[in-house]
């Protein structure tokens, strides 16, 4: 019996999205609380509600996570008790294909994104959202995480050399190597690479923190905003690597640029990773990240202008991002079954 497996777009209908709240006084510190009223904000816009309500599950660690998220979320989401590191569900958790039409949870190794930041329960919250999901478990010898990978919905798949590549990920292993392993685990036929990602990223340069399918050959990317962007020479770098690539049939992509959120800087005084791209979807609109008022605006506009078809709402992320991410890092979706 030959077998088709796929990973559709992100815009696709997702039958329920998976989060965890932040409840690790340790980890979060003093954004804990801004962290939390900035997750409750965006999940409440993902859940939307009527005819579009988006179905959402969020873990919560402890009796009193459980009883915050209820009290933050009301009837917006399901909270379930359940152990997990931290909140990056897109790393940690689980990318679901569909096999002949059948969902299926492919779960990669996780390491702590190269040994950074590793932590008692990121190797069980896969398990813990396939169980929740009702769908069977694959463990995939790579080390490699979701938010290292973007599916345009028709065997399409872009990444980074420098995440996917690494040597505190997959050392010894080649290009060509995992190329196979991506083929034959996930179904797509081409693997777009982008050399490098953003600056002080400690992911080693996520695929959704620099450009995101909106359809196939159609992805977006970040030009520079204002003379300190400190991401200046990367989102350059990425734009035209992009506008080099061809797609199978030998069309070039079409790339759409929106305003980065320039330099954002954290209590340090430092630049952190900011990005307008690491939106999430749901039904009829998108959430995308902000930092600052004017950039927001401007992204949401331009992101907007490409997408006549869905709503692009816009809420805070800066507390989140204290972290390491923002809306699609912590989310996990379950797309609908065929």
């Amino acid at each position: 019996m030959t077998h088709t497996v796929s990973i559709p777009h992100e815009f696709a209908l997702q039958d329920r999205i998976f989060t965890c709240w932040p409840a690790d006084r340790e980890l979060w510190e003093d954004d804990l609380e801004p962290a939390q009223a900035e997750f409750a904000q965006f999940v409440r816009l993902l859940a939307g509600g009527g005819e579009t309500a988006q179905p959402i599950t969020i873990l919560a660690s402890t009796r009193q996570a459980e009883a915050s998220a209820k009290t933050a979320l009301g009837n917006r989401a399901t909270v379930v008790r359940a152990a997990y590191g931290d909140v990056w569900a897109r790393d940690t958790g689980p990318v679901f294909r569909l096999r002949n039409g059948d969902r299926e949870a492919v779960q990669f190794r996780f390491n702590g994104w190269g040994g950074k930041y590793e932590l008692p329960g990121d190797d069980e919250v896969g398990g813990v959202i396939a169980d929740l999901a009702g769908v069977p478990l694959k463990k995939v010898d790579l080390t490699c995480e979701g938010g290292a990978l973007e599916f345009d919905g028709a065997g399409g798949v872009l990444t980074t050399r420098q995440c996917v590549l690494s040597d505190f990920r997959n050392p010894g292993r080649s290009e060509a190597d995992i190329e196979v392993l991506l083929r034959e685990t996930l179904g797509v036929e081409t693997i777009y690479w982008i050399d490098r990602g953003l600056h002080f990223d400690h992911t080693d340069g996520h695929i959704d923190n620099i450009a995101r399918f909106l359809a196939p050959g159609v992805v977006v990317c970040q030009a520079p905003n204002g003379k300190d962007d400190p991401q200046a020479d990367v989102l350059t770098e990425i734009s035209s690597q992009l506008r080099a690539m061809k797609q199978p049939d030998g069309t070039p992509f079409q790339v759409i640029e929106i305003p980065s959120p320039g330099r954002v800087e954290g209590e340090d005084g430092k630049p952190m990773p900011a990005s307008h791209m690491n939106w999430v979807a749901a039904y009829d609109r998108i959430i995308m990240p902000v930092y600052d008022e004017k950039p927001g605006k401007s992204a949401a506009r331009a992101l907007q202008d490409a997408l006549p078809g869905k709503r692009v709402l816009t809420s805070p992320a800066r507390a989140i991002l204290t972290g390491g991410g923002a809306f699609h890092c912590v989310t996990c979706n379950l797309p609908r079954h065929c």
